[in-house]
């Protein structure tokens, strides 16, 4: 059985930085390519950063030079230093993966930017 714990989210002021983890479990992590989802209250889930198994990462242009993604194998942990947060970073972040066919989810961590 996949498990995803996501952790580190919290209340941050604008400007602030914060570091996510997320531990997996029930796989071989090193393998895997592994991502960072968001969800804001009303809009869609979106792709905030993604890193392959040989560490190649892409982000999405809202987080770009101030976000990075990044992974320790020998952990199975799944790590997102945030930096200059913005309020609009505010949403609950999600580990994710695919693996054994189907897409596997964490139950997500808040982060929450107050301007």
């Amino acid at each position: 059985q996949v498990r995803l714990v996501e952790s580190g989210g919290g209340l941050v002021q604008a400007g602030g930085s914060l570091r996510l983890s997320c531990v997996a479990s029930g796989i071989n992590f090193r393998l895997y390519s592994v991502r960072w989802y968001r969800q804001a209250p009303g809009r869609q889930r979106e792709l905030v950063a993604g890193i392959t198994s040989l560490g190649s990462t892409n982000y999405t242009d809202s987080v770009k030079g101030r976000f990075t993604i990044s992974r320790d194998n020998v952990r199975s942990t799944l790590y997102l230093l945030m930096n200059s947060l913005k309020p609009e970073d505010t949403a609950v972040y999600y580990c994710n993966t695919d693996a054994y066919g189907r897409s596997q989810w964490g139950k997500g961590t808040q982060v929450t930017v107050s301007s």
